[in-house]
């Protein structure tokens, strides 16, 4: 039997996803559509003998998260949990803290995954890797390729080429280390907990050394990172192997990566769910390129949508709109001839009519096939980076302005045109 756990953090991370995540836990952002974690979800459900899905994460359980999984839970026909952690405990520490729930039922292995990943999640794969490398208590990463530059902004790995079992792995390293990179999806088996365990060991015990606990020291020994703490020690001990993919795989940390894991998940609907796709039909909107329309929008048919597009529930869209490389939240109304390009539109915004909204997109370049999306700091030399121009919700924009390049926080009723900016 098999489980899978997925990692989603909690209210102190995605600050980068601001302001959207103010609205929404990040993990349930809509990408392609559908909530992030849903994409997860539904891989998971489809391996073999998968009995349940756990959830771990710092976040108070609140009704969206709850609706989620209910929902989930019936369309998938899997048992689903969320185990809270009373504080950020790192990507080792949650699952060894609920280690006796990931082995009860006796899993013979289990996936572990970041939620802030957009993958196509070779779960099969992985498990046929797995039984053809090293001993059955093998450990196995999945990695992909990228540049020699962004490779360094993301966990590296060495590998031995024949044997594919990890020689070296550096987090984030200072130089360049290897082109191999960490995807956030590993599959363990339940040794894995020794390793971490023997870490939580000697963390306790240097802090019994440490005379300065402030009798805080429980805590902080139980705060371990697999990738820091776990995996370099790991590697070269012939326990951790790599499983390169060569299918999508992008990380979304800020709100700008969402639109291009959007663009990649809408391109993978052709194989997986070609009913998501709107099409141009009589009487319908001009579609041109990948876009998914909730069923409950409102769409003039002089509209134009596309390519990357993603529609939510009850949206209003007017005559003449055009809506090109967007995100658009649910209950938003872009009233006629306004343009969107490269934004996300916040839940219940307005954009007046022949009004313009417009971002700068911060896609990989698309002459080098292992580029990655960069997250980019919000400021340089002082100024606002270009990217996507986001609207929190419940933000009105008036007719006939351009704003270019903002973020605009929510409840903001915005009476003149703005460039570069964030607008509070």
């Amino acid at each position: 039997m098999l489980k899978s756990v997925i990692l989603i953090g909690g209210p102190q991370k995605g600050t980068r996803f601001r302001p959207l995540s103010f609205e929404v836990p990040k993990p349930l952002f809509p990408v392609a559509g559908v909530p992030m974690l849903q994409h997860h979800v539904e891989e998971c459900a489809k391996v073999p003998n998968m009995k349940e899905i756990l959830l771990i994460g710092f976040y108070q359980p609140n009704e969206e998260l709850t609706r989620f999984m209910c929902s989930a839970q019936q369309e998938f026909k899997i048992s689903i949990r969320y185990l809270q952690e009373y504080a950020a405990l790192g990507t080792g520490g949650g699952i060894y803290h609920f280690r006796d729930q990931i082995l009860s039922g006796g899993p013979e292995a289990f996936f572990i995954m970041n939620a802030d990943v957009c993958s196509e999640f070779p779960l099969p794969e992985m498990l046929n890797f797995q039984k053809e490398h090293g001993e059955p208590s093998s450990f196995v990463i999945l990695g992909t390729t990228a540049n020699r530059k962004q490779s360094m902004n993301y966990g590296c790995i060495v590998e031995n080429q024949q044997t594919n079992e990890v020689l070296h792995y550096v987090e984030k390293p200072s130089t360049f280390v290897s082109d191999i990179i960490n995807c956030g999806i590993y599959l363990f088996t339940p040794e894995i907990f020794q390793h971490i365990g023997a870490v939580f060991q000697k963390n306790q015990q240097d802090m019994l050394l440490d005379e300065q606990t402030n009798g805080n020291g429980w805590h902080r020994a139980e705060a371990i990172r697999l990738e820091q703490d776990i995996f370099t020690a790991l590697a070269g001990q012939g326990k951790l192997y790599v499983y390169k993919t060569p299918a999508i795989w992008s990380q979304i940390k800020s709100a700008g990566s969402a639109i291009y894991a959007s663009r990649l998940y809408l391109n993978q609907y052709h194989k997986t769910h070609p009913e998501r796709l709107a099409t141009n039909k009589e009487g319908g909107p001009r579609i041109s390129g990948n876009v998914y329309i909730h069923p409950t929008a409102n769409i003039d048919p002089t509209a134009v949508l596309g390519p990357n597009v993603s529609i939510g529930t009850g949206v209003t869209i007017g005559a003449g709109v055009r809506v090109r490389e967007s995100i658009i939240l649910h209950g938003a109304t872009l009233q006629d001839h306004s343009c969107v390009l490269n934004c996300i539109v916040g839940w219940d915004s307005t954009i007046g009519k022949w009004a313009r909204v417009e971002g700068t997109p911060s896609d990989p370049n698309p002459n080098d096939p292992y580029a990655k999306i960069d997250s980019e700091t919000l400021f340089r030399d002082g100024k606002l980076t270009p990217s996507i121009t986001i609207l929190g919700c419940n933000v009105t924009i008036p007719a006939e302005v351009i704003i270019l390049n903002s973020i605009v926080l929510p409840y903001k009723d915005l009476n003149r045109s703005f460039k570069n900016q964030i607008i509070l």
